[in-house]
């Protein structure tokens, strides 16, 4: 299958792109349009800021080309709020590919920002990027933000309030964990998304 991994710049592209060849898929990391366009399967990971993220896709001449994506997009953390029409961080225009905008997370008593860690995922309607896990799902979080829960939202999570964990609409799906990190929960969900999801 060709795999592209858009070169926007993240920390977390290495990891990614490991994990999927565990899965068997050798993803190409690539800024390149016509790479881009070529794919059957493209993954927007991300680690750091969404303003900085933006600029980083505006200068490569791609958030129109990913805007028009007509096969599936999977945006890895960072890369899952990108997908939204702005974020609170840095007060950036996004993508738009999902409605919302994107918060940051409140800390409280007990409640640490950053979110850092395991939690379960509370799946919230049938998909077939979530297909084969399990009630007691768990994933690996690192992020000071979040995509409130909404029409969207595939699987939350709760770290003080919930949030949206997975999102899906159309082709453009989300994961705000790192599937990379997460085990067998994050494997899953990227050969879900490579084999089947859509469908």
């Amino acid at each position: 299958m060709n795999v592209v991994l858009i070169d926007a710049g993240g920390a977390n592209i290495g990891s990614v792109r490991y994990a999927l060849q565990r899965l068997g898929a050798d993803a190409e990391l690539s800024a390149d349009p016509a790479v881009i366009a070529a794919a059957e399967r493209v993954i927007l990971p991300g680690v750091g800021a969404a303003a900085p993220a933006m600029a980083r896709l505006r200068e490569l001449d791609l958030v129109e080309l990913i805007r028009a994506l007509p096969q599936p997009l999977l945006g890895i953390c960072l890369g899952m709020q990108l997908l939204y029409e702005s974020s609170e961080e840095g007060d950036v225009e996004c993508l738009g590919l999902l409605p919302g905008r994107v918060q940051r997370l409140c800390p409280a008593p007990g409640v640490r920002v950053p979110h850092m860690g395991w939690n379960r995922l509370q799946v919230t309607r049938a998909d077939a990027l979530v297909a084969g896990l399990g009630d007691d799902a768990q994933a690996y979080f690192v992020h000071g933000f979040a995509a409130p829960v909404g029409e969207h939202t595939i699987a939350s999570a709760t770290h003080g309030d919930a949030f949206a964990a997975v999102v899906g609409r159309g082709n453009c799906y989300g994961a705000q964990f790192h599937p990379e990190r997460s085990a067998a929960t994050g494997a899953r969900l990227l050969e879900n998304f490579l084999r089947g999801a859509p469908a």
